[in-house]
């Protein structure tokens, strides 16, 4: 069994680097996504699609703000469930 506590430390588990799944919804999905972006940049200006590039980058440093927070939330609600298990494992081992 593997030691998390020591692959984290180690940095053998880094979370934000592991492999996105690329289903075939994701892909489809993303393919929609970029239709769409090169449907509203070929009708804009300069300016507008310039301006429309930084709202897109706006959106995705907004993203991982929440990204970040969902899994501290996720890794939080882990711990405590840890902690419960813990509390209650010497009851459960002497039944």
């Amino acid at each position: 069994m593997v030691d998390i506590m020591k692959a984290l430390y180690y940095g053998r588990v880094i979370p934000w680097e592991r492999r996105v799944v690329m289903t075939d919804e994701r892909k489809k999905v993303e393919k929609s996504i970029e239709r769409e972006k090169q449907y509203f940049a070929e009708s804009m200006s300069t300016a507008d699609r310039e301006r429309f590039e930084r709202l897109g980058n706006l959106c995705v440093s907004a993203s991982c703000y929440e990204d970040v927070d969902i899994y501290s939330n996720g890794f939080t609600l882990g711990a405590l469930l840890m902690l419960e298990v813990l509390e209650n494992a010497e009851s459960i081992i002497s039944e």
